[in-house]
């Protein structure tokens, strides 16, 4: 009798593993975005509000993104943003260049 139930569960226990899923591959990740070029700040509109806000967030990220306190992936991602907000500054668009940059700030709890 023991013999028996000894081979019952040990059948039981071998068809366990027959119950499972086949694993499912998953896709790699995405490759990390790579940062857009440096802005030349030099060539922004002297004395307005939009350079120098982009002036202020672009020195703080360069310093955080040095000491690594704001990892890659990231500091492509508001390169990019602050990309976006230069053309509109160089383009005259003040405002709409400055909403770009507090967008920015708001995403990533920038405040500068």
């Amino acid at each position: 009798m023991r013999r028996r139930g000894f081979w019952l569960a040990a059948s039981a226990l071998a068809l366990c593993g027959c119950n499972q899923d086949a694993p499912v591959a998953s896709a790699p990740p995405p490759p990390p975005q790579q940062a857009a070029p440096p802005i030349d700040v030099a060539s922004l509109p002297p004395n307005e509000p939009c350079t120098d806000l982009i002036t202020r967030y672009q020195t703080i990220l360069d310093s955080d993104h040095r000491t690594g306190n704001v990892g890659d992936s990231v500091f492509a991602q508001i390169e990019h943003e602050l990309t976006d907000a230069a053309a509109a500054c160089s383009a005259g668009q003040n405002g709409q260049a400055m909403a770009l940059v507090h967008a920015s700030e708001d995403k990533h709890g920038y405040h500068v």
